[in-house]
């Protein structure tokens, strides 16, 4: 089942700093806007990778399993990263950054989009074309509980 990770866009505000990001990204959560908080203060200001999360627990006042969830989500949006010790490029240290894959995500989204308003690349029949397939996926939703899908056509 896939994992629902859910972003609120629905006020309007200047981003000013990473507390302002975390109330986006964890809408109504407090707890876990103050463990994302605290995770990126000290993956900030830190000079090397941190090792271990554990140690937030006491420091921050924060529960295990709030701390471990804020971690999850930031890393499957791309927030931070952990580093393997296979990676070569740390030298055998494992540990947790903050990581640049959100950012050039965002900018890739940005410039994808601004290229769907390009009429010069594209062509009308083939976004034609695209609307009749998302018709076609919409309908089979649809179809899925129907009697004749179920097998009870007699």
């Amino acid at each position: 089942m896939p994992e629902h990770t859910k972003i609120s866009f629905n006020h309007r505000k200047d981003i000013s700093d990473y507390s302002d990001l975390v109330e986006m990204l964890f809408p109504g959560n407090r707890n876990q806007q103050h463990a994302a908080v605290c995770i990126f203060f000290e993956l900030k200001w830190t000079d090397c990778l941190v090792s271990k999360m554990a140690d937030f627990e006491t420091r921050y006042n924060i529960s295990r399993r709030i701390l471990q969830r804020a971690r999850a989500k930031l890393s499957r949006l791309g927030l931070i990263e952990h580093i393997s010790y296979l990676n070569n490029r740390y030298g055998g240290q494992s540990g947790w950054k903050l990581s640049c894959r959100f950012e050039n995500a965002l900018t890739q989204l940005g410039l994808k989009c601004a290229g769907f308003r390009n009429t010069k690349i594209s062509s009308e029949e083939k976004d034609f074309m695209l609307v009749q397939f998302a018709d076609a996926r919409r309908g089979i939703g649809k179809r899925k509980n129907s009697p004749i899908d179920q097998g009870d056509t007699f």
